[in-house]
């Protein structure tokens, strides 16, 4: 029967059981002890009889006392060979909306015993390419450090030999120039990434609607904190909404967007400068926030930004693949009439002078007023642009488009889920805003790695109360271990039998390689992605 068991099972069952019992006798285990180091080495091919043995052994010699423990080591043991993640069913924030891989009931959150993360087809809508990418590219199979190249470029008749070839021994093309890091294609009309391609993100929860100017006020009373509007004393606001037309004489505009003007004491609690208060908004996105004060105070809620790939994800809601991927979240009708019951967008005035507010606002509306989309998010498409993580400082990425923004991009962007535009990380305008996203928990994994004492100090030993002992225990090994030479066998009798001519720190070496002490560190998470 031990060959139908799982290995991982088997090793973890093996290892609580004694510990169990050489918590409650001590002196009937002491031969076993050194079964705990060779755990770490465990094989099931070479280890078969040793573990027979052990069974056998811990079956024949069970007492009551013993047998109410082991059913829960048998549990635990079970559990923990499902590599010990929490459930994510079990997990849910307030106001957060989970996005993930789910089970065939469209219910269960998949756990991470598997890939649970999403994949769809990123970038802008307005590229047909998107609809050549098969449906089979979307699959769970396609994933791990080869996936970039393991798919066919089938947009544009590629091979998968021709794709990383490309990466391999791609060149430069003399006419277009060397591209800087972090660049890409955009499409002119709505700054999507061009052309499409499919692109895969971890399981994550981000907040169904912006955040709002009452929880950022909390945020600054509670912190004290100074936004960077506030600190260089001005910010944009558009040129139709300045209280007095003096100041559109003698203030200042945006070289690349000339109908944005810096209005010296705009800030979120003033948007349109002073004399203008936030009053009666407080359930509008906070505007006026630069890159910096959009982390800070995700940092502070025990969150993050989310990434434009994640923000898609969840803007698309479950259109990933070629034939249900749409232009807009309530489908392809690119018309005032349909999208002013869906988004807070300009309208069919001219701008920024004729806002006829068809949707009911000129500027920012309330959150939530718009139905959400399949997933529930609010807002992903008008009402403020929203901060991303990632970029470059003086190119900082914003996604979802704002109220400025057109349907057909005849002026500003046009208002699509690919909807995409980078901006300097300080600046603060009357249309941007944010929302925070979440990782879900996960096992914390550690590994082990060389101790030098006589440069990084004595090892220090952590009781189950928190002390630390400088002094390592001897029938201790969770955080300090002693590695031993694996071949001490082949090479012993060649260290032994000195030759006349062969040096005396021989033996010394020997005893040096056979201590390296490791101490235990958490394992870094890695990624692989190149969306930050």
């Amino acid at each position: 029967p031990i060959t139908s068991l799982n290995e991982k099972l088997i090793q973890n069952l093996l290892q609580k059981m004694i510990f169990m019992k050489s918590s409650q006798s001590s002196s009937k285990v002491k031969g076993l002890q050194k079964y705990r180091r060779c755990f770490r080495h465990f094989s099931l091919k070479t280890h078969r009889r040793d573990i027979l043995a052990l069974l056998i052994y811990f079956f024949i010699t069970a007492t009551v006392t013993t047998t109410k423990t082991l059913l829960p080591a048998v549990a635990l043991a079970a559990e923990e060979a499902d590599d010990g993640h929490p459930d994510p069913n079990e997990e849910d924030h307030n106001g957060m909306i989970y996005v993930g891989r789910m089970d065939d009931d469209g219910i269960t959150r998949t756990g991470f015993h598997v890939d649970n993360g999403v994949k769809y087809i990123f970038g802008t809508g307005f590229d047909e390419s998107h609809k050549k990418i098969e449906e089979e590219d979307l699959r769970h199979e396609h994933y791990g450090p080869d996936a970039g190249h393991d798919l066919a470029d089938r947009a544009h008749g590629k091979t998968k030999e021709q794709i990383l070839h490309e990466k391999r021994h791609g060149t430069v093309d003399p006419s277009r120039g060397p591209k800087p890091f972090g660049h890409v294609d955009v499409h002119p009309l709505d700054g999507g990434v061009a052309p499409p391609k499919v692109v895969h993100v971890d399981s994550f929860f981000m907040d169904e609607a912006p955040v709002t100017n009452k929880e950022f006020g909390k945020f600054v009373r509670s912190t004290y904190y100074e936004t960077e509007a506030e600190h260089f004393g001005w910010s944009f606001v558009l040129s139709s909404f300045l209280p007095k037309a003096e100041i559109l004489e003698s203030a200042d505009v945006d070289p690349e967007a000339e109908d944005w003007v810096a209005v010296d004491g705009a800030y979120w609690r003033e948007p349109e400068g002073p004399g203008s208060s936030y009053k009666f908004r407080e359930n509008h996105p906070v505007v006026h926030v630069s890159h910096r004060d959009a982390a800070e105070y995700c940092k502070w809620m025990g969150k993050r930004l989310p990434g434009e790939w994640e923000w898609e994800a969840a803007a698309r809601a479950g259109h990933f693949g070629p034939k249900n991927r749409t232009l807009f979240p309530w489908g392809e009708e690119g018309t005032v009439e349909v999208a002013k019951q869906y988004a807070n967008l300009w309208g069919n005035g001219a701008f920024p002078w004729e806002n006829h507010a068809e949707d009911g606002w000129r500027g920012t509306s309330p959150v939530k007023t718009f139905p959400p989309n399949a997933y529930g998010f609010y807002d992903m498409t008008g009402n403020v642009w929203e901060w991303m993580r990632g970029g470059k400082h003086k190119a900082r990425i914003v996604r979802g488009g704002s109220y400025v923004d057109s349907l057909d991009g005849s002026f500003n962007h046009a208002a699509t889920l690919g909807a995409r535009a980078t901006m300097h990380g300080t600046t603060g305008t009357g249309n941007v805003g944010f929302r925070c996203a979440k990782p879900p928990k996960r096992k914390v994994e550690h590994d082990f790695v060389y101790h030098d004492e006589e440069t990084q100090g004595q090892l220090a030993i952590e009781d189950e109360y928190g002390n630390t002992k400088q002094i390592p225990r001897r029938d201790t090994n969770e955080y300090v271990t002693v590695e031993e030479d694996e071949d001490d066998d082949e090479f012993s009798n060649d260290l032994n039998e000195k030759s006349d001519d062969e040096p005396e720190y021989v033996e010394m070496t020997r005893r040096q390689d056979e201590t390296r002490k490791k101490k235990r560190v958490v394992k870094q998470r890695t990624r692989l992605s190149n969306e930050l």
